[in-house]
């Protein structure tokens, strides 16, 4: 089994400030990876801070991360999910952001599960078949 990493697991981490390390060693064997869209949601982040040692210290963390998480690309199986899911959401009057599908459908391709912060949770959980498991930063 594994999991994607969901922007609100990080941002939980970040703002407990600990560390993605921990984060990791709180998962143990479990396979880890990164969405492309979840790194994309993190740099606009750490692109938005006013302060720029601030922002150069988010985007080195953000390396650290990657140096031991793959980043796993948003390719046409993928796609085809999505698309899947944003339908049936859609025929329940229960659309969700499409970056949170994005992390949904790529979760549900590799057969992982989505480790989410407190904020991530809520939308994830109306996608039918998801493992969510919650950060505990």
């Amino acid at each position: 089994m594994g999991v994607v990493v969901d922007t609100s697991a990080v941002v939980a981490f970040e703002r407990a400030d600990s560390s993605f390390g921990r984060m990791l060693d709180e998962l143990g064997d479990e396979t880890v990876a990164m969405p492309a869209i979840v790194l994309a949601e993190l740099l606009a982040g750490a692109y938005a801070v006013r302060d720029p040692l601030l922002g150069h210290r988010k985007r080195a963390a953000l390396e650290h991360l990657l140096a031991r998480v793959p980043l796993v690309d948003f390719g046409r199986e993928m796609a085809e999910r999505w698309a899947e899911l944003v339908t049936e959401l859609r025929g329940r009057g229960e659309l969700i952001p499409a970056n949170d599908v994005q992390v949904a459908a790529t979760a549900l391709h590799l057969g992982f599960g989505v480790l989410v912060g407190e904020r991530g949770e809520a939308h994830l959980s109306r996608i039918e078949g998801l493992r969510i498991e919650r950060a505990r930063p």
